[in-house]
């Protein structure tokens, strides 16, 4: 796919991203009417998610009929096109469900297996995370810069866990960056953990198994301002997701002893 055709669908994206965080955020100012459903444990879908993704499939339809689609709610369409958007329209749905501010829309596009654009708009904070590979990554238009931690005691890591997870496996993460006296965040929203990564306020981020909506945006932002990650698309990670590490470029090192620490 040329550059020009990236380029294009990035701008566009970065209007649609600000616009679906902000039909969310009416929704979000209404929650005592809002309908919800469960889907496991600690897993909640609600009328918002399915509005906001709908929203947000329509427009990509519009502007580029010629691409695939995966959404968190409604699943795949056309995986078989060379582009394809990867949305999550409201990651944090506990968070937003509880009244709590740490919860955003995520929509990333790859090509051929590579992550071209990821974008994160945090409506609670007006924050936008946006990338386009090459081209650098900026929160708000200002170019991002990640931590210059070296160790896991000079900064904090984000950790994710649901209980559809290793239990064990988690455990033996926090045993590690505790021995090694790190401190830990979960905020409830992978995507914008992984996103903090990029723009320096975390030093890493583990989780045992993530879906690919969770964190491709994140994963690009943190592989663009020159951190590390784990190869989170490998053994069909687009469809059935993957452990996941991330980490800024000093703490590389660190994050790695913690990944296999907890067992990978």
């Amino acid at each position: 796919m040329k550059e020009q055709a990236i380029q294009s669908r990035f701008h566009a994206a970065q209007v649609l991203v600000r616009d679906a965080g902000l039909y969310a955020l009416q929704w979000y100012r209404k929650l005592d009417s809002l309908q919800t459903e469960k889907k496991g444990p600690q897993d909640w879908v609600s009328e918002a998610d399915r509005e906001v993704e709908n929203m947000i499939r329509k427009r990509l339809y519009s502007l580029f009929p010629e691409d695939g689609f995966l959404g968190e709610e409604s699943g795949f369409q056309d995986l078989d096109a060379k582009g394809i958007w990867v949305v999550d329209p409201i990651d944090g749905t506990s968070c937003f469900l509880n009244g709590l501010s740490s919860w955003c829309v995520s929509i990333a596009y790859i090509v051929e297996n590579q992550i071209e654009i990821g974008l994160i708009y945090a409506p609670c904070t007006d924050e936008l995370f946006a990338v386009q590979r090459g081209a650098g990554a900026t929160l708000n238009g200002f170019p991002m810069k990640p931590s210059q931690a070296g160790s896991l005691a000079e900064g904090i890591v984000g950790l994710g866990y649901s209980p559809k997870s290793s239990i064990t496996a988690t455990q033996k993460a926090f045993d590690y960056l505790f021995n090694n006296g790190g401190v830990f965040h979960d905020i409830g929203s992978a995507a914008l953990m992984n996103a903090y990564v990029a723009a320096g306020r975390y030093i890493g981020f583990y989780e045992f198994q993530i879906n690919s909506w969770d964190c491709l945006a994140g994963i690009a932002m943190v592989r663009e301002t020159g951190g590390w990650t784990n190869d989170f698309l490998a053994d069909d990670g687009l469809r059935t997701g993957n452990p996941l590490l991330t980490a800024a470029p000093g703490a590389k090192d660190a994050m790695q002893k913690l990944f296999a620490a907890a067992g990978h």
